[in-house]
């Protein structure tokens, strides 16, 4: 009666450890928590934000730009000492406004702004990029901890089972129908059970503990999780796919450096005036109002050949990013093809356990009706029910794995 009690207690005890809320989470319920959370993919929404900052600040460097200075001084000549007068004025006054402005061609404008669009495009694009890494990791956590769920509702379902056989198994053992050491050996079966519920119930804690932390969720409470809807999705064309965008842009970049470093050979012009007051305070200082307009030009005629230099270096980029794709386009392909290959397998497995389970269930049940008139041998009867718990949780790992393989599948499919 004591041992009873005591597995009795054990088992309400786990059943209490494991007991959740009457809401199920979702993976959609995590997914979303840990991209709000994510403070990576806040940064490059402010990086997004921040690149149109530059698109204005490009137009308004191009605006006229206003200036107001003032330069005071006084020279004085003491007994014949002091600056010459030619030079310094002996004083000067100024109160100017200044106005400068770069002429620029639209043509060149446009790339100022081509350039800053590239760039937001690439934060963009690695933002998406990230955006996957995340999901995927979330996903296959969450895959995990349902996995160590499932197993633990399996195992406590099976310890119930157990249990309620004890009784039976007891009742005829006292009727000398069973020997004692047949009945100590289903014990063993069951203090075994008991044992792996805990583990597995430290496991999924453990997980779940895990899956908030990815998903930057400080409840240390749990709730049960919903089956992951996970199926295998299409994977986009390559020229579609957020991946192979990236090698897209870099092309673009380079060609937009080329016109950039083309435009910086071009003559550069700058209309600069100013106004205002400027007098040495020798002659008619009141008359000292007055302006000024001018032209700045810059040519460029040699630089030693560094154009021609700096065309070399982004050809040899361009060289780059085109072996970096096509390697990349290689292992794509590849990894596709061994994942497919691998989730053929792994389903094919899913089908032989799924008979061996049935089988195996069937082989309990027949042994329980031959237990009831004590016709069954305990031991087959115990190697049954661990045939059945091996198969049953090689079931839950394959599956399992299954949803992890489409899970590492859909990755690609952005």
């Amino acid at each position: 009666m004591a041992v009873k009690k005591w597995y009795t207690g054990l088992f309400f005890l786990l059943c209490a450890n494991i007991s959740f809320a009457q809401h199920k989470a979702s993976l959609d319920d995590y997914l979303q928590q840990g991209l709000t959370n994510s403070p990576l993919l806040k940064d490059y929404q402010n990086q997004v934000q921040s690149s149109y900052v530059d698109s204005a600040r490009v137009r308004a460097v191009y605006k006229p730009q206003v200036t107001g200075t003032s330069l005071n001084s006084y020279a004085p000549v003491i007994r014949g000492w002091g600056y010459d007068q030619a030079i310094s004025n002996g004083q000067q006054v100024s109160a100017l406004v200044g106005v400068n402005k770069a002429i620029v061609g639209p043509k060149n404008l446009r790339n100022q702004f081509e350039t800053i669009h590239l760039q937001r495009l690439g934060i963009e694009n690695a933002a998406k990029i990230s955006e996957q890494d995340l999901k995927r990791s979330i996903t296959a956590q969450y895959i995990t901890t349902y996995g160590d769920w499932q197993q633990l509702s399996f195992l406590t379902e099976t310890i119930a089972m157990l249990q309620r056989e004890q009784l039976l198994l007891k009742t005829l053992t006292e009727r000398n129908v069973y020997r004692q050491t047949d009945y100590l050996t289903f014990l063993v079966t069951l203090q075994q059970q008991e044992l792996a519920v805990k583990q597995a119930n430290i496991q999924f804690q453990s997980n779940y503990a895990t899956l908030n932390y990815l998903c930057g969720i400080t409840d240390t409470g749990t709730v049960a999780l919903q089956e992951p809807p996970v199926t295998l999705a299409t994977l986009p064309s390559e020229e579609h796919s957020v991946f192979f965008q990236q090698y897209m842009l870099d092309s673009l970049k380079l060609v937009n450096q080329r016109a950039t470093l083309d435009f910086s050979y071009k003559p550069r012009l700058n209309v600069i005036a100013d106004a205002g007051y400027n007098s040495s305070l020798a002659d008619l200082p009141y008359k000292n109002f007055g302006t000024s307009i001018g032209l700045g030009l810059v040519v460029p005629i040699y630089d030693g050949k560094q154009r021609k230099l700096l065309r070399n270096k982004i050809a040899i980029a361009e060289d780059t990013r085109a072996h970096y794709r096509s390697f990349f386009l290689k292992q794509f392909n590849q990894q596709i093809a061994q994942l497919i290959q691998q989730l053929k397998a792994t389903q094919e497995l899913i089908s032989d356990i799924n008979t061996q389970i049935r089988y195996s269930d069937g082989l309990i049940q027949a042994n329980r009706k031959l237990l009831v008139t004590g016709d069954a041998r305990i031991a087959d009867w115990v190697i049954a029910i661990n045939n059945y718990l091996s198969a049953r949780n090689l079931l839950t790992q394959n599956t399992v794995a299954r949803w992890q393989i489409i899970n590492q599948i859909n990755y690609w499919n952005r």
